[in-house]
């Protein structure tokens, strides 16, 4: 339904200020109504939990207890929560309050904050459409373990299956079993052989074919998705009462119970006992940055997209620090999970700990989860709701990028789209699943592993780095402070405007430039990627930034006037009145 609302949809058209405080802008007042058939969040719990489920996602398991051990257990929470606080927090709130004062997508944006940038938006949604083509490939692995735990024993808990070979060793409740560097547990090769195939594939060079069975499940995942995203905020708001709380009940489940397991104690001390002395490498602060920086995922046009929906006057500020709190803790009790567990199978392999914690991201989740969860009693239930856990957590995330490309596209595109909101959604759900086949095949899991390697890694940060600088710097902080004020009744503290203009980009350009210095050689399961796609995985990357220049050459060609009259119309948000501030990079204290 169509409904009436104040708002300021072309930047701060505002009253001027007093005379002696030319700078600031302290009584900005509202000068337009607009009629608008936006649609809204039925409930603020909705937007909340649509928010969280974005930003707690699969990586919030699997990568921050890995991250976190290996550089100095306890002693990382310092350079993690200083990163959080001076980058990942304010860039949260700035894209919240962003999507929440313009009511637009990732695309449209741009010429309420400086045209030139638009490409900004292209960008997002083309690296939103790569995080679809391998993540929800990920959840279908889930819900092919989650079926295959319907048995009263669980096919990862022997060597007997017909996928298994010469050098399975099944070491739990048995006595003087000698573990090799060739031995193989069962759960890892049901993962490698019979869910991904890996065995049968020679590499990028031959990825084999389709299989069929996570084909069915990955169209069963991306059928969940369309139902859920096709009517916009209104069923998605109603889906993430389930998809974002029940990881919460099923986390709390596993943590009691791995408290209770024997050994459990040593792998909470190996988790957080603090090993200061490795603060002083660099690796250690560059890996907190990128961890806090992709686990609250700002620059996906997520935030933006969600947000856009609230009201005018939603107090965005509380928002963004209630839900970055709720990531932030996410992350550190999944620390808990996973290493009670890890401690439980080093007192069944009478190893150390270190030598069960070697595996990290997916092979975590899929190999050593699922191992001990087969050992334990009762270990179908546990399995089973391991799995949904894992599901409903990727579904959340997957539910936000999508939303943040439909949201950009129809925003954009408005008469053509505004009315065809189901059919553009399963367009883009299609284009998404055709996009995945390539994950789907006996090499499909090297795929995953190079788009997610390069289809987001330095390009998103950079795209982020981008955003911030053109909204701190050409957009203005004063500028940006008001359209707050109008929206909250007070303006940002000295502290988020110091972030903003200097410490949030600092710390952006910090990853870059040491990812950039300090390239990690990739390799997945002892496969070592050939050079020739690692040229590949650069060009990917680039199809999605190089977007930014073309269109800034674009528009400036295509701009009538001088060079210098392109520069200034290129550089001006578009307004329906003539822009009223002056100083846009002043810093000037909240009176």
């Amino acid at each position: 339904m169509p409904h009436q609302e104040q708002v300021l949809a072309h930047g701060n058209l505002c009253a001027p200020g007093p005379p002696n405080n030319a700078g600031y802008n302290s009584n900005p007042v509202p000068v337009i109504i607009q009629t608008e058939s936006r649609d809204k969040w039925s409930k603020k719990m909705d937007f909340l939990l649509s928010v969280i489920g974005f930003a707690v996602d699969l990586g919030n398991v699997w990568r921050f207890p890995y991250i976190c051990y290996q550089n100095g257990g306890g002693a990382f929470l310092i350079p993690y929560v200083l990163m959080a606080v001076f980058g990942g927090v304010p860039l949260f709130y700035m894209e919240l309050a962003l999507g929440q004062f313009h009511r637009t997508g990732a695309i449209s944006i741009w010429k309420h904050i400086c045209p030139i940038f638009k490409g900004i938006g292209f960008a997002i949604c083309i690296i939103a459409l790569y995080v679809s083509f391998y993540y929800n490939t990920i959840i279908a692995w889930a819900l092919f373990y989650f079926y295959s735990s319907f048995s009263s024993t669980l096919p990862w808990t022997s060597c007997d299956n017909d996928w298994n070979t010469e050098n399975c060793t099944n070491y739990f409740g048995k006595d003087n079993v000698t573990w090799t560097n060739y031995s193989r547990s069962p759960a890892e090769e049901f993962y490698t052989r019979n869910v991904l195939a890996v065995h049968e594939s020679s590499g990028l060079g031959g990825v084999g074919y389709i299989r069929w069975q996570l084909m069915l499940c990955l169209f069963l995942i991306f059928t969940i998705v369309y139902f859920s995203l096709w009517k916009g905020v209104k069923t998605s708001g109603k889906v993430v009462w389930v998809t974002a709380t029940l990881p919460y009940v099923v986390l709390l489940i596993l943590m009691i119970r791995g408290a209770t397991l024997p050994g459990a104690w040593k792998g909470v001390v190996f988790y957080l006992n603090p090993k200061w002395e490795k603060l002083q490498e660099t690796s250690v602060w560059v890996d907190a940055a990128a961890q806090i920086f992709f686990s609250l995922g700002p620059g996906f046009g997520v935030l933006l997209a969600l947000s856009s929906y609230n009201s005018f006057n939603n107090n965005c500020y509380r928002d963004a620090i209630v839900t970055s709190l709720v990531n932030c803790l996410t992350s550190f009790v999944s620390g808990f999970v996973i290493f009670t567990v890890l401690g439980y199978m080093a007192e069944q392999r009478n190893v150390n700990v270190e030598d069960v914690a070697r595996d990290k991201g997916p092979s975590l989740l899929f190999i050593t989860y699922p191992e001990a969860i087969a050992n334990m009693v009762g270990s179908t239930f546990f399995a089973i709701i391991f799995f949904v856990m894992m599901i409903t957590l990727g579904l959340d995330s997957t539910f936000g990028g999508l939303e943040a490309i439909i949201t950009a596209v129809m925003d954009e595109y408005p008469d053509t789209l505004s009315h065809r909101r189901e059919l553009f959604v399963l367009g883009l759900v299609v284009v998404c699943f055709l996009g995945s086949l390539s994950t789907l095949t006996k090499g499909g899991a090297y795929v995953v592993k190079l788009l997610e390697e390069f289809g987001v890694g330095s390009s998103i940060i950079a795209i982020v780095f981008l955003e911030a600088t053109a909204v701190s710097w050409f957009y203005g902080i004063n500028r940006f402070s008001n359209d707050i004020k109008s929206m909250l009744g007070y303006t940002p503290g000295l502290f988020w405007k110091v972030c903003w203009v200097a410490i949030s980009p600092a710390f952006l350009a910090y990853i870059i430039i040491s990812s950039l210095l300090n390239p990690q050689p990739l390799t997945l399961f002892d496969y070592e990627f050939p050079d020739w796609s690692i040229t590949v995985g650069y060009i990917i990357g680039a199809s999605s930034f190089m977007w930014i220049p073309i269109y800034m050459v674009y528009k400036l060609v295509w701009t009538p006037g001088s060079l210098k009259q392109r520069l200034a119309v290129c550089l001006r948000p578009e307004r329906t009145l003539p822009d009223i501030h002056t100083d846009s990079m002043g810093l000037s204290p909240v009176p």
